[in-house]
């Protein structure tokens, strides 16, 4: 028996570690791992290869993923899924491991559909943005670069009495940004999910400005859209000089972190043990009050990941 994996949309912290240990255990099961190299258009183009323990030795301690990834708009013509599917039969391949997005499984649930395939997703990307899922790989990771960049940011603005707003990366989910902000102490947090309150937080900033504060840290969801008006917002309502910081791809980068490393190792043994004890296996494992179980496809799809109420509302006891 033969399975494959590969890493499909943006790349985190966490996939490396995810196939390191994706190739140990199908040895160690009696299974012939393969590597898809560079996503769905790997899949398509057939850049497909046995897989070794020489492969991945080396490789827990790296960032991003060492098999490549991609976004594909081929992958929505049947012919091309028909093409990727052939690929996979000649070597066969009935088995796949999907590290990516919510958007990366529901094209394989298409293409499992369509052709005698099973699949299990690992959700893997640092927005943390798939629904049923309090946890996907390479979150750590990214929250972790954060804090480091933040944490530097701040000893200059304290030095020159500045504001900083910085930017985050997550789409349309603020989590990233929120987190980033209860556990740097940011005065200000402006994502998606939340309606700033701006004439209070007015009121609070200056009177702790009176009080000795000398910078203030505002962290922006990029969804808001909203950084560059923060910034005139704080030059002018709160009368500090102050600068944008866009941490951009920096986030997705980086060692993976211990927790990343073991959450890797987890996901994937879940997602064996159930791709080799279901018939017909179209799920994504999920992570959610320290235990893991399985949703189908179609039920992450049709509903919407909400940041956690008691991370909401951890953040508004403070500064609210």
């Amino acid at each position: 028996m033969a399975i494959a994996i590969f890493s499909s949309g943006g790349d985190c912290a966490g996939m490396n570690p995810a196939i390191k240990y994706f190739v140990e255990n199908a040895i160690f099961r009696g299974l012939k791992p393969y590597f898809i190299y560079d996503g769905l258009e790997g899949l398509i183009d057939n850049r497909i290869k046995e897989a070794n323990f020489g492969d991945v030795s080396g490789i827990i301690h790296l960032g991003g993923t060492i098999i490549g990834s991609s976004r594909s708009k081929r992958f929505y013509n049947y012919k091309y899924r028909k093409q990727a599917y052939e690929n996979l039969k000649k070597l066969n391949i009935d088995k796949l491991i999907v590290l990516g997005g919510d958007g990366s499984f529901r094209a394989m649930n298409i293409f499992c559909s369509e052709f005698n395939l099973k699949f299990i997703g690992i959700p893997a990307t640092i927005d943390n943005d798939i629904y049923g899922t309090q946890y996907c790989l390479g979150v750590d990771t990214a929250l972790n670069m954060i804090r480091i960049a933040v944490d530097s940011i701040r000893d200059t603005a304290n030095s020159f009495k500045r504001a900083f707003v910085v930017e985050t990366m997550g789409r349309e989910c603020g989590y990233l940004a929120l987190v980033s902000a209860i556990t740097s102490g940011a005065e200000l947090c402006i994502i998606p999910e939340m309606d700033a309150d701006l004439n209070k937080s007015k009121k609070r900033i200056l009177k702790e400005i009176e009080n000795g504060r000398r910078y203030v840290l505002c962290m922006v969801a990029e969804g808001t859209k909203a950084t560059q008006k923060m910034k005139e917002w704080l030059e002018k309502e709160i009368a500090l000089e102050t600068r944008v910081t866009v941490l951009g791809h920096i986030q997705r980068g980086g060692n993976p972190s211990v927790y990343d490393r073991l959450m890797a190792r987890e996901f994937i043994k879940e997602g064996f043990d159930a791709i080799l004890s279901n018939s017909e296996c179209k799920k994504v494992v999920v992570y959610n009050k320290s235990k893991f179980s399985l949703l189908d496809i179609e039920t992450i799809a049709s509903n919407r990941y909400k940041i956690d109420t008691e991370l909401l509302e951890l953040y508004k006891r403070d500064y609210e």
